[in-house]
């Protein structure tokens, strides 16, 4: 007895190929756009304006955080050793810092506070400031970075003189050659030259700032002691790790650039936050432009929408349709975004906007475009601008063909 031949199983209809299917939702898409041109471009420009604003903003606050960083690093240490009561210099510790690799320079350093002043004279008035005296030796030059010409001043200090920061030479009414007067911490006077003035663009240091020789302030304090030691590394970041190191096993405490200006960075870091939510809710807002400009494309296109889903066409499909459309949008929005976003940029990079020294601590406001923000406003702007779109993109594949029909 033999059995009958196995019959082969039905085989449904072959699936879609999908990349036809990506191809009919494209056509149906840009058939739909072709028809709005006006809504879609002022969509795209509400979107546009959005990115490019976040990007502006984004990039002019890099910029001023940056520019804040480096003027207020002229004229301070990336670290500072710290003797927990003033010592003789300490062999031992510049031997461990000369043999770091990390340390491009260092100087040890005397630390003092007083009062300024510079006796009147004919046709001007007596002037005074308190001001923060450091007293270091020739490597000062290479520990702070100063201009050249004023890096070679510090350098080159002799007893007796000093270099004010411009807005206390300014508030003092001295210049180069005038003589002032110092009454110190302890209450000891001096007459100091002075032999120049400079600037690092950060006001808080340019108004307080002065530095004298080592010798200068130490037989003002009538001490051979020092508070210790200033150092410049090649990698500012590196300033906690090499300080950790320096004084894990010595009686002194670091004190990095970072922790010395940490409320600073706090504060820079939190205007950041608070400029880009605030921007990029505007972002959100054009987005969502997209959702009603396709909430209104299903309205007007029920009819063809339930004719399509008569002779076949599958929810995911429409789905793709609307979605494909705000996604074009989305990205038109973002291309344009970028591009006057960069624009912008590139512009005040070119010519800086110019701020008022006391009140925003620098004297201009440069520009610092970084990839990641850019990465960051483009992802969300394409998150948001597909999530807009899925609501009407739903709502058009939810519709039953045979009740509109009817």
């Amino acid at each position: 007895m033999t059995s009958a031949p196995a019959t082969p199983p039905e085989r449904g209809p072959a699936a879609p190929d999908r990349s036809l299917a990506w191809s009919l939702a494209w056509s149906l898409a840009r058939a739909h756009l072709r028809r709005r041109r006006t809504q879609n471009v002022l969509t795209i420009l509400g979107i546009a304006v959005g990115v490019m604003a976040l990007i502006a903003a984004l990039s002019l606050t890099n910029g001023f955080t940056r520019a804040l960083i480096d003027a207020t690093l002229r004229a301070s240490p990336h670290l500072s050793v710290t003797a927990f009561t003033p010592s003789r210099p300490d062999p031992d510790l510049e031997a461990a810092i000369e043999a770091d690799g990390r340390v491009q320079a260092f100087t040890p350093f005397l630390a003092d506070k007083g009062l300024l002043t510079r006796p009147a004279s004919e046709g001007r008035a007596a002037g005074v400031d308190f001001a923060t005296l450091f007293g270091m030796t020739g490597a000062a030059g290479r520990v702070l970075d100063l201009p050249a010409a004023e890096s070679a001043a510090l350098s080159n200090l002799q007893d007796g003189e000093v270099m004010l920061g411009s807005a206390l030479a300014r508030n003092v009414g001295a210049f180069t050659g005038d003589e002032v007067r110092l009454l110190n911490s302890t209450q000891r006077r001096t007459s100091l030259t002075v032999r120049g003035v400079f600037t690092t663009g950060n006001y808080l240091i340019d108004s307080a700032y002065a530095f004298t020789n080592l010798r200068t302030l130490q037989t003002l304090q009538d001490t051979q002691n020092i508070t210790g030691y200033q150092l410049r590394l090649h990698n500012p970041d590196l300033a906690p790790q090499v300080g950790s190191a320096l004084t894990r096993t010595r009686a002194y405490s670091a004190l990095p650039w970072q922790d010395l200006y940490g409320t600073l960075l706090d504060q820079l870091a939190l205007q950041k936050k608070v400029i880009a939510f605030v921007v990029l809710l505007i972002v959100i807002v054009a987005a969502f432009g997209i959702a009603n400009v396709l909430t209104l494309a299903v309205f007007e296109k029920t009819q063809e929408i339930a004719i399509l889903r008569a002779i076949g066409a599958t929810r995911s499909l429409i789905t793709r349709v609307f979605l494909l459309e705000g996604l074009a949008l989305g990205l038109g929005g973002l291309l344009l975004g970028n591009a006057l976003g960069l624009g912008i940029s590139a512009y005040f990079t070119v010519r800086p906007f110019t701020l008022p020294g006391d009140l925003y601590f620098i004297t201009s406001l440069p520009v610092e475009v970084r990839l990641s923000d850019l990465l960051g406003v483009n992802a969300i702007g394409l998150i948001t601008t597909l999530l807009a779109a899925l609501i009407p993109a739903r709502r058009a594949a939810g519709i039953e063909p045979a009740r509109i029909i009817r």
